[in-house]
C-alpha cells in the first residue's frame, strides 16, 4: 500500500507561493499597465530627443490612460541610457528611447555591451527629423549643382560645419563628399545651434542641420537651404529639392528616434506597448505638435523602426569604417 505523500510546513508554503505566482503573472500582463510608465532618454533637457520623448509620452499616456514620464540619462552619448535602462527589471515599465547616435552610429565605431537589433524589441517610430545642407543667402551657392562645382574647382577650401564628430550631421558631410567627389573641410562644433552663428556670419561656407533648427532663417531668407537629405520633399520645406533630385540619392541623414524595451520582456506586455505605441502614432494632437516642430512620426509599426534600425546601422557602419573616424 502506497502511503500518501507527507509534506512539512515549510514546503508546503513553498509549494503554494510557487502555484500562486502563475495566476499573478498572467494577471499583470493582462492588466498592463498597473502603475506609471518611465521612458529613459539618453539627453541633455531641451534637445530633439527630450522633446521627441516627451510628446511621444504624453500621446502614449492618452492611450494607456495612465502617466508615463520622461527620464534623462545624458552622458557618452547616450550609451548611460541604454546601460541604464539594461540594468532595469525587463517588465515593460521601463522604455527606452533608440537614438540614432547610440544604436547606429556609436556601435559602428566603438565596442558597445549590446546589439541593436537583438537585444530589444522595437514599439515603434516617434520622431524623423532631415538634414539639409544650408548656405549664407547673401554671397553662398544659389544650388546644390553650384556648390558642388565649386568645392570641385577649389578642393579643400570650402567648409562645412556640423553639430561635432560622429554626430548625423558629421557623417552626412562625408556621404556627401563620397558620393559628389568632392573635398571639403570638415568643421566641428559643440552642437548644431553654436554652428549657426557662423554659417550666418561667413565664418563657415555651410552646415548641414535639422530643419526645425534652421528653419526660421530659411523663412527670414538669412539662409538658404541646398538640398534635404531624404528621399522625399521635407513638408516644412516644400521648395527645397531633395538630394536625390539634386543626382546624389544615396546622400541621406537625419535625427531619428523611436521607442524600445528588452528583449526579455513578456511577449503579452510587448503586444500591449506596441499596441499603446501605435494608438499613440495616430494621435492627432501628438502629430500636430511633432509637424510644427518640422518634424514627423515616421512610418507607423514596430516592423518600421526595426528596419530603420538595421539600415541605418549597415549604412553608417559603412562611412565609418571607410572614413576611419575614431569615436571616443
Amino acid at each position: 500500500m502506497i502511503k500518501p505523500l507527507r509534506l512539512s510546513g515549510v514546503v508546503r508554503a513553498v509549494v503554494a507561493a510557487l502555484v500562486g505566482l502563475a495566476p499573478v503573472t498572467v494577471g499583470r500582463a493582462e492588466d498592463f499597465p498597473s502603475r506609471p510608465i518611465r521612458v529613459l532618454v539618453g539627453s541633455a533637457p531641451g534637445g530633439a530627443a527630450d522633446v521627441s520623448a516627451r510628446l511621444a509620452a504624453e500621446a502614449l499616456g492618452r492611450a494607456f490612460r495612465t502617466p508615463v514620464f520622461v527620464e534623462l540619462r545624458g552622458g557618452a552619448g547616450g550609451l548611460n541610457a541604454v546601460e541604464t535602462f539594461l540594468a532595469n527589471e525587463p517588465d515593460g515599465y521601463t522604455i527606452l528611447l533608440a537614438a540614432v547616435g547610440s544604436f547606429t552610429i556609436i556601435p559602428a565605431g566603438r565596442s558597445v555591451a549590446y546589439d541593436a537589433e537583438k537585444d530589444f524589441i522595437p514599439l515603434g517610430i516617434v520622431w524623423r527629423s532631415a538634414q539639409v545642407l544650408t548656405v549664407r543667402a547673401a554671397n553662398g551657392a544659389p544650388t546644390l549643382a553650384r556648390f558642388i562645382a565649386d568645392a570641385k574647382a577649389r578642393p579643400g577650401t570650402l567648409t562645412i560645419g556640423s553639430a561635432g564628430v560622429g554626430t548625423v550631421t558629421h557623417l552626412t558631410i562625408e556621404l556627401l563628399k563620397r558620393e559628389a567627389g568632392i573635398d571639403v573641410i570638415h568643421v566641428p562644433f559643440r552642437g548644431t545651434g553654436a554652428a549657426l552663428p557662423a554659417v550666418i556670419g561667413g565664418q563657415i561656407d555651410a552646415m548641414f542641420s535639422d530643419i526645425g533648427i534652421i528653419e526660421p532663417q530659411l523663412r527670414a531668407g538669412t539662409l538658404r537651404g541646398l538640398a534635404v537629405a531624404a528621399a522625399q520633399h521635407a513638408p516644412a520645406l516644400p521648395d527645397v529639392p531633395t538630394m536625390g533630385e539634386a543626382g546624389l540619392p544615396d546622400v541621406t541623414g537625419e535625427v531619428w528616434f523611436g521607442l524600445v524595451v528588452s528583449a526579455k520582456t513578456p511577449p503579452k506586455i510587448i503586444k500591449r506597448l506596441q499596441d499603446g505605441a501605435a494608438a499613440a502614432h495616430d494621435d492627432p494632437v501628438y502629430r500636430d505638435k511633432v509637424a510644427r516642430l518640422c518634424a514627423s512620426v515616421g512610418e507607423p509599426g514596430p516592423n518600421a523602426l526595426a528596419r530603420l534600425i538595421a539600415a541605418e546601422g549597415a549604412k553608417w557602419r559603412a562611412v565609418v569604417r571607410a572614413t576611419g573616424i575614431k569615436l571616443e
